[in-house]
């Protein structure tokens, strides 16, 4: 019996014995008044943004892990359903413990205001908020905090590592070389500081994007941007101080503020926690058999059938990889597959339904080859139908390489994006494995045998070759870029290429993104390109069900590589493991920007030549 069959046994026993799912009373509440057709008049919808705010739907949480994962399309639906029900007479948002990228802020604060146009008020009270968070919150008609609560409205602090150090410790050697100048990601490898050419565009990038923090707060409050900048530099502010400088509407305890919201719409209002959101617990309460067939319904649930037109959606989200994502009773794989997005792609060209396709690319780049099949894949639907692009918090190096495939770019003016250049290169190993005391002893047959060994180096000769790929690989890219912006081009390509990084705003005032616009904007678009009335929205490839998780797929592509390379890990090594296990507790934000370069080494390793946004910034 294989693993995946002794797990799927271990499921249905927990089904028996009711061990894996105890529904809550409250879902028992839920269905007991859909059953009984007694949806109360008035209705407060109230949504609560914990943690990450994923881009990919997920279909199922991890086994071991305590909620699914909001999705950010997931949230701006619940939101749209929220404006439409008539039942609901207002909104409140819960930000405590919001993460999200600061294009995503823009995406949620627009949600937000667009409630006032069906006169709908949204309500934002919180304990603590911080420069993001708050202006998300200026969205809102109405902000409170709690006595003696913070406003960290601070500003932006960006830091990016350098593990330079960390690497001359454990005895390797980065050798590695990029096209041109401001692709500067091999920096983070190779030095312990940043160049001048990196401190220039880091410049440029974090003015682009303060400047759309204090724009969204000066929107939402209507202050004017100049007292929005004096106001950050003063802060941070206590709840009381924040009211008295306008930052927000009032300071009351979450008894108070709830009390306002009934006396405002009765007593009788019902607050629906989690508004909108899909229940899979449909169920009978009475049948002994109820948990067993609510598992059932996890592991094979019916698939949906489209048969109205639809916009697709299919995600480029993470680092760009070879291969094919695959599933674990803890998630889906980290990263955005060539297989796998380009089996979605050629679904959506052979599917009738589907009229029109968005890109929704967040994602900093990563591997040149697998970049060029998710593009390859993409002009093959661009041929049948209209292909739109939405750029999430970041559509970088390999991210902007795929949205060559589009008529038309959607960017946040918070998006990170463009970093046209190529970085190639290897990490030296020898040193590390002495100070283990392991000694290599190699023969080779070849001039260039060794080109890609770890043991040494490039030699001259093989660092002529290494640079002569990757100048054709840069050639290319630019190629893609002038072939599909054309005179929509502000500079000469040269001029916006080497690597150069811009914001959202900064890129539309080049030419290298044609409109400001978040995904709800891309799919408006797509459908009135594609002359649609009616339609549906859909993601390609549906977001997988457990049952996927037991049922192997099969691997027909040419281009997997899953299990026929080892990959290189420093993460891997003990003593780096363990200290690492301690830093993630002590500062997860820098713990998790060290393992995202890391994770370059072995891309790179892997790969030898990437396409990656020279930042990997910790932004506060």
């Amino acid at each position: 019996m294989n693993r995946s069959a002794r797990l799927f046994g271990m499921l249905i026993v927990l089904a028996f014995t009711g061990a894996l799912v105890e529904p809550a009373p409250a879902q028992f509440d839920a269905l007991r008044r859909f059953t009984q057709g007694s949806e109360p008049n008035k209705q407060i919808a109230h949504f609560k943004i914990k943690g990450l705010l994923a881009e990919t739907p997920v279909a199922f949480p991890p086994l071991f892990g305590n909620e699914p994962p909001l999705s950010l399309k997931e949230l701006i639906g619940r939101f749209k359903k929220a404006r439409l029900d008539s039942n609901v007479v207002a909104v409140v948002v819960d930000l405590q413990h919001a993460a999200m990228g600061l294009a995503q802020s823009q995406e949620i604060h627009a949600e937000l205001r667009k409630f006032a146009a069906v006169d709908k008020p949204v309500f934002v009270h919180a304990d603590t908020l911080s420069t993001a968070t708050y202006a998300v919150a200026t969205g809102a008609s109405h902000v409170s905090m709690v006595p003696t609560g913070e406003l960290w409205l601070v500003g932006l602090f960006g830091e990016t590592p350098y593990i330079r150090g960390t690497l001359d410790m454990i005895g390797c050697v980065p050798d590695l070389e990029q096209f041109e100048d401001y692709k500067t990601a091999g920096e983070l490898l190779t030095r312990t500081g940043p160049s001048k050419e990196s401190k220039e565009m880091t410049g440029w990038l974090l003015d682009g994007l303060y400047d759309g923090v204090v724009k969204l707060i000066a929107d939402g409050r209507s202050i004017p941007q100049e007292k929005v900048r004096a106001l950050i530099d003063d802060g941070p502010y206590t709840a009381e101080e924040a009211l008295q400088a306008g930052l927000i509407d009032a300071v009351q305890h979450r008894q108070e503020f709830t009390a306002l919201i009934r006396n405002r719409y009765g007593k009788d209002v019902e607050i629906v926690k989690d508004f909108g959101k899909e229940d899979a617990f449909d169920f009978s309460t009475d049948s002994p058999f109820a948990v067993f067939q609510l598992v059932m319904k996890l592991l094979n649930p019916k698939p949906k059938v489209y048969t109205e037109p639809s916009v697709a959606i299919v995600f480029v989200e993470g680092a760009i990889q070879i291969g094919e994502a695959e599933l674990s009773p803890f998630g889906p794989s980290s990263g955005a597959f060539s297989t796998t997005i380009r089996k979605a792609l050629d679904k959506a060209a052979a599917d009738d339904s589907v009229k029109a396709l968005v890109l929704r690319v967040d994602s900093p780049g990563g591997s040149a080859l697998a970049s060029e099949i998710i593009l390859d894949a993409a002009k093959r639907v661009a041929a049948k139908k209209p292909v739109i692009v939405s750029m999430g918090n970041v559509a970088g190096s390999g991210g902007y390489y795929v949205a060559c495939s589009a008529e038309t770019i959607f960017a946040n003016t918070n998006t990170i994006t463009a970093s046209i250049g190529v970085l190639g290169g290897k990490i030296v190993t020898t040193d590390m494995w002495h100070k283990l005391g392991v000694n290599w002893h190699a023969v080779q047959r070849g001039r260039m045998a060794g080109m890609l060994s770890s043991s040494a180096p490039f030699t001259d000769a093989e660092r002529a070759k290494m640079r002569a790929y990757m100048k054709t690989i840069y050639e290319v890219f630019k190629k893609h870029v002038t072939d599909v912006r054309g005179d929509r081009l502000k500079k000469p390509i040269d001029q916006l290429a080497g690597g150069r990084v811009f914001t959202g705003a900064q890129a539309l005032e080049l030419g290298l993104v044609d409109k400001i616009g978040g995904l709800d904007d891309a799919i408006k678009h797509a459908a009135a390109r594609a002359q649609l009335g009616q339609y549906e929205i859909r993601v390609i490839p549906e977001p997988p069900s457990l049952f996927d998780l037991f049922m192997s797929s099969d691997k027909d592509d040419e281009f997997i590589r899953s299990g026929t390379t080892a990959k290189f890990s420093l993460t891997g090594l003990g003593e780096i493991r363990s200290a690492m296990s301690m830093m993630a507790r002590i500062d997860p934000l820098r713990f998790q920007a060290v393992v995202r370069t890391l994770q370059r080494i072995e891309l790179l390793h892997t790969e030898h030549v990437i396409m990656m946004t020279p930042i990997e910034w910790v932004v506060r």
